[in-house]
C-alpha cells in the first residue's frame, strides 16, 4: 500500500501557507525571483503600456570573459550583482560602471551558476566545485568560504542561487546525470558554518528509500536554480531534477522520492514537512527545475506555481495538499509511451518544457506568466543496464540525451491561477528561457534567443514594443529604481551548447 501511495505521487498535507508580498517600493530586485515568494513581479509604475515603446538603452556592460552566461539579476542600493562560472560582478545599476569583480580559482571545467542572493553587507554565492563565498556587497573581499560538497568526487556541483532569510543561506547541489548525492543545506550567514542538510535521495532508514531498489547506485534530484521561501510558514519550496539513471526506469524500480518533485522543508531545522512529486518515477529527463511562485489567488487559494520540463504548469493547492490542476504550456505528445531500445519519439524532449527560469505571477491580472521550449526528441533505451562509473554520465540510454527534432521553438504563456484556463499564448520562433517580469502597469518582459527584448500587454499577450539586441537571452530581466528612475535590466549573450546559442555576454539596462 506504501508503495501505491508513493507512485501516485502525492502530497502530504502542511498547514497553509500565506503568500508573501514584495516590498511596497520595488526600488531593489534584492533576490534571485524578486522576492522570497518568487513572483518575479514589480509595483514600480513609470514604465506603461502607453510609453513602453519610448524605452532605449540607459547603459550596458560587456562581461570580460566567455561564458554560457544564464545568471539573475540582483540589484541592491543602485549596485547589480551577477555571476559567471568563476567571477562575481557588482556594477553601478545606473551607469553599467564596473565597481569590483571577485574571481574564485576552480580546478577543473567551469559551467553555469545563476545567481547571488544578498543580505546586510554581505553577497552569497556558490561554485561548481562545490564552495559557497560570502562576499563583502561594497568591497568584493571574501568575508568566508565553506566546501559544501564532498572533495572526494561526490558528483556534486552548485549551479542555483543561493535564498537568504532569518541569518540562513540556502542553496541546493546538482549533478543527477552524475548520480550526484544532491542535498539542500542551510549555512549561517555570518560564519558560514553548515546549520543542516537535507538528502534530496533518501537512503538506509530515511523516510522515502523505499521508493528506490536496494543495492543499485541511487541518485538525482538536482536544484538548478533557487528556492522559495515563506517566511510567515518558516518553511522552504525546494524544485528538484530527475533521478538517476536518467532514463533507464527497469534499473530503479519505484517513484523515487524526491525527485521531480516540489519538497518543502522546515528553514531552522531541515525537517521534511511534505512533499509534491510532480514527475514520478521520471524516464524523460523531466526535472522540475524552475523556482515555484507562492501566491494567493484573486479567490483567495494559497498555491504553489510549480512549471516542469514536463511542459505542465502545475497548480499546487497548499491547504488541500494537492495538484488543483495542471495545464500544458507547449506541446505535449505521446508521453505515455515507454522508452524503448528501438526509439521513442516524445514531446517535449529532454531539452524542452519549461527550464531554469520560472513563472511570474500579477495579482492584477491573476495570470501566471510562463516561458516554454517547444522540442521534441527521439529517445533510445541502452539494451543493457547502465552501469555506474565515477565522474562519467550515467544516463541508460543509447543515444545520450536523444536525437532531437530539427524544429525548435517556444512559448509565452498566460494562465489564469484559479482556473488553469489559458488566456493567451504567444509563438516564439525560439525556444524561450529567459526570466519573466511582470509590473504593475500590466506589462510583462522577457526576451528571446533570436535577440530581442519583448514588452507585452500582461492582460490580453499584445507584443507592444521589441527591442533587438542580437544577443540570445537566458538570464535574468528584472526592474529596479536607480537615479530615480525605473530601469529594466536583462542578462544576455548567453552561451549554450545544447540550444545551440552564441552570444557575447553583456548587462543591458533600459529606461527613458
Amino acid at each position: 500500500m506504501r508503495t501505491q501511495i508513493l507512485w501516485i505521487a502525492l502530497l502530504r498535507v502542511v498547514s497553509p501557507a500565506h503568500a508573501w508580498q514584495p516590498p511596497a517600493s520595488g526600488a531593489d530586485w534584492p533576490m534571485y525571483n524578486g522576492d522570497y515568494a518568487s513572483t518575479r513581479y514589480s509595483p514600480l509604475d513609470e514604465i506603461t503600456p502607453k510609453n513602453v515603446t519610448g524605452l532605449h538603452q540607459v547603459c550596458s556592460y560587456p562581461l570580460p570573459e566567455n561564458t554560457t552566461f544564464e545568471s539573475s539579476l540582483v540589484a541592491v542600493g543602485g549596485t547589480l550583482y551577477f555571476t559567471t562560472s568563476e567571477s562575481t560582478y557588482a556594477i553601478d545599476a545606473n551607469t553599467c560602471a564596473l565597481r569590483w569583480r571577485a574571481r574564485h580559482e576552480m580546478e577543473g571545467a567551469g559551467g553555469t551558476v545563476r545567481g547571488v542572493a544578498i543580505a546586510g553587507n554581505r553577497v552569497f554565492r556558490g561554485f561548481r566545485d562545490g564552495f559557497v563565498i560570502a562576499y563583502d556587497a561594497a568591497k568584493g573581499d571574501a568575508v568566508w568560504t565553506t566546501r559544501l560538497t564532498d572533495a572526494d568526487g561526490s558528483n556534486s556541483t552548485i549551479a542555483a542561487s543561493p535564498s537568504v532569510w532569518d541569518g540562513m543561506v540556502f542553496v541546493g547541489t546538482s549533478g543527477a546525470e552524475r548520480a550526484c548525492a544532491c542535498v539542500v543545506a542551510a549555512l549561517d550567514a555570518a560564519s558560514g558554518r553548515v546549520l543542516w542538510k537535507f538528502q534530496l535521495v533518501p537512503t538506509g532508514s530515511a523516510p522515502g528509500a523505499e521508493s528506490w531498489p536496494k543495492g543499485v547506485r541511487v541518485g538525482g534530484g538536482s536544484v538548478w536554480t533557487s528556492i522559495t521561501v515563506d517566511p510567515q510558514a518558516g518553511a522552504l519550496y525546494v524544485p528538484t531534477g530527475n533521478p538517476s539513471p536518467d532514463f533507464s526506469g527497469e534499473y530503479r524500480p519505484g517513484a523515487n522520492l524526491y525527485t521531480g518533485s516540489i519538497v518543502v522543508l522546515d528553514a531552522r531545522s531541515g525537517a521534511l514537512r511534505t512533499w509534491y512529486q510532480l514527475v514520478p518515477h521520471d524516464t524523460h529527463d523531466w526535472d522540475v527545475a524552475a523556482t515555484p511562485s507562492l501566491i494567493t489567488t484573486k479567490l483567495g487559494r494559497h498555491r504553489a506555481m510549480a512549471p516542469g520540463k514536463d511542459g505542465y504548469l502545475h497548480a499546487i493547492d497548499i491547504g488541500a495538499g494537492k495538484v488543483a490542476w495542471k495545464t500544458p504550456v507547449t506541446t505535449i505528445e505521446n508521453i505515455d509511451v515507454p522508452v524503448s531500445t528501438g526509439g521513442t519519439h516524445f514531446c517535449p524532449g529532454p531539452t524542452g518544457g519549461v527550464l531554469w527560469n520560472g513563472p511570474a505571477y500579477s495579482s492584477k491580472t491573476n495570470l501566471v506568466y510562463v516561458n516554454s521550449v517547444d522540442w521534441c526528441a527521439t529517445l533510445k533505451l541502452d539494451s543493457k543496464l547502465p552501469t555506474f562509473k565515477p565522474g562519467e554520465n550515467f544516463l541508460g540510454s543509447a543515444n545520450a540525451f536523444g536525437e532531437h527534432d530539427a524544429r525548435k521553438a517556444g512559448w509565452v504563456t498566460a494562465v489564469d491561477a484559479d482556473t488553469g484556463a489559458v488566456r493567451w499564448r504567444y509563438e516564439a520562433s525560439t525556444p524561450m528561457v529567459a526570466g519573466l517580469l511582470a509590473t504593475a502597469t500590466g506589462l510583462l518582459f522577457t526576451g528571446d534567443l533570436a535577440g530581442d527584448v519583448m514588452a507585452f500587454d500582461a492582460g490580453s499577450g499584445k507584443l507592444l514594443h521589441r527591442i533587438m539586441t542580437r544577443q540570445p537571452a537566458g538570464g535574468g530581466v528584472i526592474s529596479y529604481q536607480a537615479g530615480g528612475k525605473q530601469r529594466i535590466a536583462v542578462a544576455t549573450g548567453m552561451e549554450n551548447r545544447i540550444l545551440a546559442t552564441h552570444g557575447q555576454p553583456v548587462v543591458l539596462v533600459f529606461g527613458f
